[in-house]
């Protein structure tokens, strides 16, 4: 096994889960109740300063986890944009953990 990539895989499992789940309530909840009820409530600002934060960390994540499991360009590329669609970051943390195990 490589050194460190057990490490890197729980950091980005972690952060896939919470950038997944603040994905998903910012497309959900935050931003229908923008569109539809015109509401800028404090809850519905701060999920999307927290996805806004969040997000960062994740791509970073991603990216030390590809660097250590030695994936190509194309692929690290893809667990980087996993993180922008809400479901996405699940199944892309799925398909590590898989890979992870296989070695």
């Amino acid at each position: 096994m490589k050194p460190g990539l057990a490490g890197a895989l729980q950091r980005y499992k972690f952060m896939a889960y919470w950038s997944g789940t603040w994905s998903i309530l910012l497309w959900f909840v935050a931003v229908p109740a923008n569109i539809f009820f015109h509401n800028k409530a404090w809850p519905f600002v701060a999920i999307a300063i927290i996805h806004g934060f969040t997000y960062p960390v994740y791509v970073l994540s991603a990216f030390e986890y590809s660097l250590k499991a030695r994936k190509n360009l194309i692929t690290t590329l893809l667990f980087i944009a996993a993180g922008t669609l809400p479901i996405a970051s699940f199944i892309a943390e799925k398909k590590a953990t898989a890979d992870f195990n296989l070695q």
